[in-house]
């Protein structure tokens, strides 16, 4: 089979095609012909060689990939043949995904509504699934003011959605024209460009200042979010810092002001495998029902993923990036 191949950590140019043997399922495991795979920005990193200590990372030569859909082709000891030909969305072992054929644990599998394709499926599966616990660990409420940060991004075009879906106001910043105006598509009430010198004033002149913030870059921009939380009632939930450095925050700016400040791992969430089935499954009813949108932004085929991680790593991408076999 084509397999994307990293044999030393580098640039985007390290990942080429090569031609590797089939895998076989194990105890427990089936193999799926990958029909869609998702990028995640920690891949990038990895290649990169700024992840080498990532749960779960192989030694070179290794595949990256771990949100695939497609079709169950083979069954391992212990794994009934019912689901062979079922289309599903998967999560590998870390590893393995970006291949025609990647093995995955059976206890994964999640089906694929017949009203959606499995690029769709992917650009929902494990980010909705975090859209969803992001905002129950924020407690958001109707009429709350919550700011979205990186609202373009794959797991900010559904936080959006569902946030509108609650009643909240959605406040979602993006860099530049074309990100902002697919926030404003996707419902948000107000849309800024955070690339903007002065954009924490921008959100302070449309709402004041705001109840939540759901914060994925840190760094400064995480900050300047920080500075726009109501006293009393703000509450900033990070979830990553994409920007390279985490939120700084001292204990003593959360005690003057009342604030609350929560930690959201994903990894966690992942951990508990009927919760997260539970969101994946509503998220997609959702999506099938036509109240929220999957973005799929951009895809690449296999010879590309060179390609892809370097739109990834540039900010030039907007909702999910795919791979197709």
């Amino acid at each position: 089979m084509r397999a994307v191949l990293l044999k030393d950590f580098g640039p985007p140019d390290r990942l080429a095609v090569a031609e590797v043997p089939d895998p076989r399922p194990g105890p427990g495991e089936v193999t799926v012909r990958v029909s869609a795979v998702g990028i995640q920005f920690l891949e990038t990193q990895i290649r990169a060689g700024l992840m080498r200590d990532a749960p779960g990372q192989a030694p070179l030569p290794l595949v990256l990939g771990k949100e695939v859909a497609g079709e169950v082709v083979a069954t391992g000891p212990g794994v009934g043949e019912a689901v062979l030909g079922s289309r599903v969305l998967a999560t590998t072992a870390a590893v393995g995904g970006y291949a025609e054929l990647a093995v995955v644990p059976a206890d994964s599998l999640i089906p694929v509504p017949e009203a959606l394709d499995t690029g769709a499926a992917v650009a929902l599966y494990r980010h909705g699934a975090t859209a969803e616990a992001l905002i129950r660990a924020a407690r958001v409420a109707p009429g709350d003011r919550v700011l979205v940060q990186a609202a373009a991004g794959a797991v900010g075009t559904i936080l959006v959605q569902l946030l509108k879906r609650r009643g909240a106001t959605v406040i979602g910043t993006a860099g530049g024209g074309q990100k902002l105006t697919l926030v404003k598509e996707l419902g948000a009430d107000h849309a800024v460009d955070h690339a903007l010198p002065d954009w924490a004033d921008r959100v302070r002149e449309v709402v004041g200042g705001v109840d939540v913030v759901l914060d994925h870059i840190g760094g400064t921009l995480g900050r300047e979010a920080f500075g726009l939380l109501a006293s009393e009632t703000g509450r900033q939930v990070v979830f990553g810092f994409s920007s390279g450095a985490p939120l700084d925050v001292k204990p003593l700016e959360l005690l003057s002001r009342n604030l609350t400040l929560t930690g959201f791992s994903a990894r966690a969430l992942w951990s508990r495998p009927d919760q997260a089935r539970e969101l994946v499954t509503g998220i997609l009813d959702l999506a099938v029902e036509g109240v929220i949108r999957p973005v799929v932004g951009q895809t690449f085929p296999l010879e590309e993923a060179a390609a892809a991680h370097a739109a990834v790593e540039a900010r030039t991408t907007v909702g999910k990036t795919l791979l197709i076999p």
